[in-house]
């Protein structure tokens, strides 16, 4: 009994040190190993020892060879699992671990940082019932004419009054400007214009809209002097009264509107993006704008004060949508300047550069070439000369003024001492260029050995007039530096990266594209729509479209009257819609004027009538149309009415429609008729 009992506590150890060895083999894999193989011969060694025991001893052997047998099992499993490249062993991920809940929730809070992050539109009001309604003028479905209305029930402010070119079937008109039919309607609940640069399309009507109302006119140093620029050419130098300049990042109110400008790179110096506050939420209007981080005077746009204003949360974005079409970014102003420097190094004569007159950085940078190069600068063309003395006498730009000639001294100096920078990038027949190139400028003639740089791109519209200068000084025999220099002209305007930036800055809620054709503003909402705006909250409009916005909603609400009106420069007036439709008749179709004298007993002419065409048949066959016209005049006199011949007016008019008919039969034309009848 007593060896029995001994057995058995023998028995009871070898088990719990089998129990221990489990428990360690779980932590420690070389230990666990070491330990099993010690068991295994005790037991091996206990079992040979008490063959002969009693049958209880007998079935705690059994039991303690089943526990070797597991651990055996154990250890092949853990020999199998052991890392073979010394990696770190992969737990398996167990729910019921309290870790793995923390990291989902810190996971679900990510993703809702990530939410409000993008879309901040929960910050907007949605118990307000404030509303702002947006009407673009001009700008919209065409390059040019900005000018925009934002009104709330009580007070409204203009963005931009700018103008556009004519077609090349507009004869006699030289600009057009948006037509103000709607403006004299909210007329006394206008508060102000805002201005965000001073490009024509964007100032360029002003002088027009001041003739007939005047309104206070926010803006930045530059623009407000180019306005009053014009003001002064118009013999309307007392409306500078109403300026208000204003500073960067400072908010004013105006009507019932907050409005701050930030600083906004693009073709021209001073330009500005709008954050207009109303009750309803925060609207930003860029402007015409690009995102330069190497500027020249060093002043990138505000990046900042738009994330700022995206944080906040915005109500809606209206962007500048001109380089739509175009990927990537648009390159840095400063890229033009390394192309200039290989043209002066390599010009043997005089360097006539050709830009837009209000691209100041452009010219600046000519100028510092042509200094660098020991030459004197001769700047030719009045608006040139009058934008670069605007912004030398306002400090944007700093040059010494005794290295500036006039065109009549440019022959007292060498071809290699004059840089001239003239107007006529767009190859206006009356530009300085122009008349350089056809030999009718009074000072200046291109020679053979001049380097022409052509610094602009063509105005779409324009590149007819493009190709046919750049063919005029080819023929003179200059050098013409322009589309064979990929960076001797750089855009003003954002490309679709930009753009992209810009949407991501502001994470507006509705989103509306402006400035540009109806393609850009399209291209330019499917980019708005790929950075994260609803498509819903997208709206493509049109000039005189008027939208209302809200926290909940952007919806059309009405169309206004709008459309372009003509202007003559040489009258500095309007033209009437019906001379346009005239001059376009006479140069498209002919004109025919016709002098009489009839005689209203007999019915017929007293004498031969006095017959004149003009673009409708050859001069050769002048006398047979008149003869024409005879014949058709006397047929007409014979057949009719006796009470016709009372009223010269009547008479007229019934010349005019059997004359036409008879040019739309025989020569195809719809003719203008001029006919002056005598009666006796």
């Amino acid at each position: 009994m007593e060896e029995t009992k001994v057995q058995e506590d023998k028995v009871a150890e070898k088990k719990a040190s089998t129990q221990n060895t489990q428990k360690t083999t779980t932590r420690q894999s070389k230990p666990r190993t070491t330990r099993t193989k010690n068991s295994n011969r005790t037991n091996n060694s206990n079992t040979t020892t008490n063959n002969n025991t009693s049958k209880n001893t007998n079935t705690n052997t059994t039991s303690n060879t089943t526990e070797d047998k597991k651990s055996n099992s154990s250890n092949t499993q853990q020999r199998k699992r052991r890392p073979t490249n010394n990696k770190p062993h992969k737990v398996p991920l167990q729910k019921g671990d309290g870790w793995i809940s923390d990291l989902k929730k810190a996971h679900q809070i990510n993703e809702k940082i990530h939410r409000d992050r993008l879309n901040p539109h929960y910050k907007l009001n949605l118990n307000t019932n404030a509303k702002v309604r947006i009407t673009p003028l001009g700008g919209l479905g065409e390059i040019g004419g900005n000018m925009m209305v934002m009104e709330t029930e009580n007070s409204a402010i203009i963005v931009d009054v700018g103008m556009s070119f004519p077609d090349d079937d507009m004869h006699g008109v030289d600009i057009l400007i948006p037509d103000f039919t709607y403006i004299r309607e909210i007329k006394n609940k206008i508060a102000g214009i805002i201005i965000t640069h001073g490009h024509e399309d964007h100032i360029g009507a002003m002088p027009y809209l001041f003739k007939e109302m005047q309104f206070p006119v926010y803006g930045t140093s530059l623009p407000l002097e180019m306005i009053g620029s014009k003001f002064d050419e118009h013999k309307m130098r007392e409306h500078r009264k109403y300026f208000r300049a204003i500073q960067k990042r400072v908010p004013i109110k105006i009507g019932d509107f907050e409005v701050e400008w930030m600083h906004i790179t693009h073709s021209i110096i001073d330009s500005s993006a709008i954050a207009v506050k109303t009750e309803a939420g925060t609207i930003i209007h860029t402007g015409d704008f690009k995102i330069d981080h190497t500027p020249i005077d060093g002043y990138p746009t505000d990046l900042h004060r738009l994330a700022y204003y995206g944080e906040q949360g915005v109500l809606l974005l209206t962007s500048d949508s001109t380089n739509s079409h175009s990927p990537g970014f648009t390159k840095s102003e400063k890229t033009v300047g390394p192309t200039f420097d290989k043209i002066f190094q390599s010009a043997k004569g005089r360097v006539i550069m050709s830009t837009f007159s209000s691209n100041i950085h452009r010219v600046s940078q000519a100028i510092e070439r042509g200094l660098a190069f020991n030459r004197k600068i001769c700047v030719i063309g009045r608006s040139m000369e009058k934008n670069l003395e605007l912004a030398m006498s306002l400090g944007y730009v700093k040059f010494p003024r005794d290295q500036f000639i006039d065109a009549h001294e440019v022959n007292k100096y060498n071809d290699n001492e004059v840089l001239i920078i003239t107007t006529g990038s767009q190859g206006e027949s009356m530009s300085a260029l122009y008349r350089m190139a056809i030999h009718e400028h009074r000072h200046i003639k291109i020679k053979p050995e001049d380097q022409i740089i052509l610094s602009a791109k063509a105005i779409p519209g324009n590149e007819a007039s493009v190709s046919g200068i750049i063919n005029h000084l080819l023929k003179a025999g200059a050098k013409v530096a322009y589309q064979d220099f990929s960076d001797i002209h750089v855009s003003g305007h954002a490309a679709q990266e930009e753009q992209k930036l810009m949407l991501r800055l502001i994470k507006p809620k509705f989103f509306m594209p402006v400035h540009g054709e109806y393609n850009h503003a399209l291209r330019h909402g499917q980019t708005g729509i790929d950075c994260g705006v609803l498509e819903r909250n997208l709206y493509i409009m049109s000039d005189g479209e008027q939208v209302e916005v809200s926290p909940k909603y952007l919806k059309k609400v009405r169309t206004v009257k709008t459309g372009k009106v003509y202007i003559d420069n040489q009258l500095n007036n309007k033209i009437a819609d019906d001379i346009i439709i005239d001059r376009q008749t006479m140069a498209n179709e002919g004109v025919v004027m016709i002098v009489a004298q009839v005689n209203a007993d007999d019915r017929t002419l007293s004498q031969k009538p006095k017959v004149s065409s003009f673009g409708l048949v050859p001069n050769k066959l002048d006398r047979a149309f008149s003869k024409e016209i005879e014949e058709i005049l006397n047929t007409a006199l014979k057949n009719a009415r006796p009470g016709i011949f009372k009223n010269s007016k009547i008479l007229e008019d019934e010349i005019r429609k059997v004359v036409r008919k008879h040019c739309v039969r025989k020569y195809k034309k719809y003719p203008m008729i001029v006919p002056t009848v005598f009666v006796q």
